[in-house]
């Protein structure tokens, strides 16, 4: 492993909170009752649903604002944007009360991986998986961070104007010689990947130049566009640049991907370069279907926490295209779970559920992380308690992080915007003791 020493960036160092953790360790129910940090009471409520026999479940639903943005900031390691992710502070609140340091917590949706790298900081054992390649690159590099002096070492080393291609429909995002240095550092990494000389640094150059390609500010690569979590299309581009009367400006690659880098590694203190190495170590990430995961011990994990797809409503593929270019993939060949009816997303997670009781141990927990969707018609915590009590997982709770939002789900009392996922819907499931897999 590449050392890690950036000592000038110690303001806060986000794995070190043993005081935290000891306020955890009441049964998860009982700290969700008593719940009132951020001076309010909890309110418990009913979740009722119906089995795939037909019988019906009623499960206990806490509502509170269990985390916030009011909180402090987490990690700038996390400030890697992807589609749909969740803040933080959501898998740090499980792993915290349902978790012991050294025990393996699991994310089969790793998104950006914000539970592996939450878990990693917390000294917890990481585990990951996403069908979509970008995952890796965009989890791995935070797990071994280089020192500014090995970044810009590695970055001079860089042919900036060997290049083998030249898309000139990026030109609606990029000045000419900035597209020429993107192609040039594209053709670089590839290169080191294809003979076997691709390292912790290198990962963490594509890391931050993916995070980069895209956005709304001058720290971009690009000229003004959607956020970097969605790339537009060319000809949406061509509009939104005739509307806004621009033109690409020259915008120097490596300067980006450098300050980009000071600002990832701004908190990066002792205890989580120590916590980061441990885990770098031990940690198990693939690009697999989550229900397909050979490769994870049967019985090793301790906690899953994750996010699903939630329908159709987020559309990774068109969202992730130029990424996929930039790491040399193609978008439609990734085989992403997006289905638009309920009864088949239910088919989908039920699969996955089916390999997680596999890998969970006795008393081991799920937190599934769903959410309220067109506009509060479709409320997933409903349509997933089946699809894990099917499998033979308890469902224990579920938690509603209840913010303050513009519009109000009736049904519920909980605050909630008018489309999209606007309130974290966490179901809580734990597989029986003795029951091995």
């Amino acid at each position: 492993m590449i050392g890690i020493g950036l000592e000038n960036y110690l303001e806060f160092d986000f794995a070190a909170a043993p005081a935290e953790e000891s306020r955890c360790k009441a049964p998860l129910a009982e700290q969700l009752r008593d719940f009132k940090e951020f001076g309010t009471e909890t309110r418990l409520i009913q979740t009722q649903t119906r089995l795939f026999t037909g019988e019906g479940l009623t499960v206990p639903t806490y509502v509170n604002e269990f985390w916030t943005a009011k909180q402090r900031a987490a990690s700038s390691l996390h400030e890697v944007s992807y589609r749909a992710c969740f803040k933080p502070q959501l898998p740090r609140f499980f792993i915290q009360r349902l978790t012991e340091p050294g025990e393996v917590v699991y994310d089969p949706f790793m998104g950006r991986g914000t539970t592996v790298v939450e878990a990693a900081l917390l000294n917890r054992v990481p585990c990951g998986c996403d069908i979509n390649p970008l995952s890796v690159f965009l989890t791995r590099p935070r797990l071994e961070p280089p020192s500014l002096r090995q970044l810009e070492e590695r970055l001079a080393t860089i042919d900036w104007g060997d290049h083998d291609e030249f898309p000139e429909d990026l030109l609606v995002f990029y000045h000419p010689e900035t597209l020429r240095e993107i192609c040039a550092l594209k053709k670089h990494l590839l290169a080191r990947q294809a003979n076997g000389t691709l390292d912790s640094v290198d990962r963490w150059v594509w890391m931050v130049g993916l995070n980069r390609l895209t956005g709304h500010s001058p720290g971009f690569f690009s000229v003004y566009t959607l956020p970097p979590n969605q790339a537009v299309s060319v000809q949406a581009q061509r509009k939104i640049n005739a509307v806004r009367q621009q033109t690409p400006p020259r915008r120097a690659v490596r300067d980006r991907i450098v300050k980009k880098t000071r600002q990832l590694l701004s908190d990066y203190g002792p205890a989580a370069r120590q916590a980061l190495a441990s885990a770098a170590k031990k940690a198990v990430l693939l690009t697999a279907a989550a229900d397909d995961t050979p490769q994870i011990g049967s019985g090793t994990v301790s906690l899953v926490v994750t996010s699903p797809p939630f329908l159709d409503v987020v559309g990774y593929a068109t969202d992730n295209w130029l990424r996929c270019w930039f790491i040399g993939v193609d978008a439609n060949s990734v085989a992403l779970t997006v289905p638009s009816k309920l009864e088949d997303w239910q088919q989908a997670m039920t699969a996955v559920f089916q390999e997680l009781f596999r890998v969970v141990r006795p008393a081991g927990h799920v937190a599934f992380e769903v959410g309220e969707v067109r506009a509060g018609a479709v409320r997933l915590e409903e349509a997933v308690l089946p699809c894990g009590a099917a499998i033979g997982f308890e469902p224990v709770l579920v938690l509603i992080n209840d913010q303050k939002f513009t519009k109000t789900a009736n049904c519920w009392g909980v605050d909630n915007n008018f489309k999209g996922t606007n309130t974290n819907r966490v179901v809580v499931f734990r597989k029986p003791r003795g029951r091995p897999g």
